[in-house]
This record gives C-alpha cells, structure tokens and sequence, in this order.
C-alpha cells in the first residue's frame, strides 16, 4: 500500500517515516517541488559541496557558446 499524507490547513504535509528513512531524509533538507502533468515531483536539493567532483574529466573546450547564435 502507498504511504499517504494530508495536506493540512497550513498547506503543510509531513512525509511519512518509512519514506523518510528509505531516503535518509533528515530535518532541515532543502526539496524543490518540480510541476509533473497533474502531480508534483519533490527532489532534495544537494548541498554545494555535494556536488564537487560530478564534472571530473570535462574538457571546457568544444562546448557550445552564444556566439555561434543568431
């Protein structure tokens, strides 16, 4: 059976404690709330530092630039 919540009066929503822990979601993390057709898809946000090392190995040359545009 999915989990579910309930939109309170506040428009806020507690994320029930089996998706919490199968995410390793903790209090405080930042989501981004990403419009999907009739649903909402929500995405933690990673910290700066998380994403250091994810471009290893990219070569800054041969990307498309504005100025190639009209």
């Amino acid at each position: 059976m999915p989990q579910t919540a309930t939109l309170s009066s506040k428009f806020q929503i507690s994320i029930p404690k089996a998706i919490r822990t199968a995410q390793h979601w903790k209090a405080g993390l930042t989501f981004a709330f990403i419009p999907k057709g009739t649903g909402v898809l929500l995405v933690p946000v990673p910290k700066r530092e998380d994403l250091a090392g994810i471009a290893k190995g990219a070569s800054a040359t041969g990307y498309r630039d504005s100025s190639d545009r009209f």
